[in-house]
């Protein structure tokens, strides 16, 4: 069994003229992350293992979460080929992930997200928002292999509040 969480990063900022990897969270993502963290916590069990992209705002986003369920830093990996737009790139990342990964969260950014939810989920959706989370299930032993799952849980930060 294999469960992958899809987490897209916080709201970020677009003052101060940054590159598009550095551009930081807005002080709504911190709040956004407070209220999906609370829920979450109540549903995850067991150890999780991490993946973030390297732009700031989904580092800062996978940070928050790491800290707040205490994750210990072996199992928080960031991986610069996650910042992607593109949904089938995403998906060879993660089929990469060891088999002795049952629980996968990754860190990243639209439209790549929502589309690997709508591709891989049994619940489509039209967006997920910045700070949503998905948790889709998949009967299987390798990470190679999955390709339809089904949607446990999905969290948006406006249904929380």
């Amino acid at each position: 069994m294999k469960r992958l969480i899809l987490v897209r990063h916080g709201k970020s900022s677009w003052g101060n003229n940054l590159p598009d990897e550095k551009r930081p969270l807005k002080k709504r993502a911190y709040n956004d992350a407070e209220v999906v963290l609370k829920t979450f916590k109540e549903f995850q069990s067991g150890n999780l293992t991490l993946w973030s992209s390297h732009a700031v705002r989904a580092n800062t986003t996978a940070n928050l979460f790491k800290d707040k369920m205490e994750i210990p830093d072996d199992r928080f990996t960031v991986k610069k080929e996650l910042y992607t737009f593109d949904e089938s790139q995403l998906l060879s990342v993660i089929k990469t992930c060891p088999d002795n990964v049952e629980k996968l969260m990754v860190f990243g950014h639209n439209p790549a997200m929502t589309g690997l939810v709508n591709l891989l989920g049994d619940k489509p959706i039209d967006n997920l928002p910045t700070t949503g989370l998905c948790v889709i299930d998949f009967d299987l032993n390798s990470w190679k292999d999955i390709e339809t799952g089904k949607t446990l849980l999905q969290l948006f930060p406006k249904n929380l509040r």
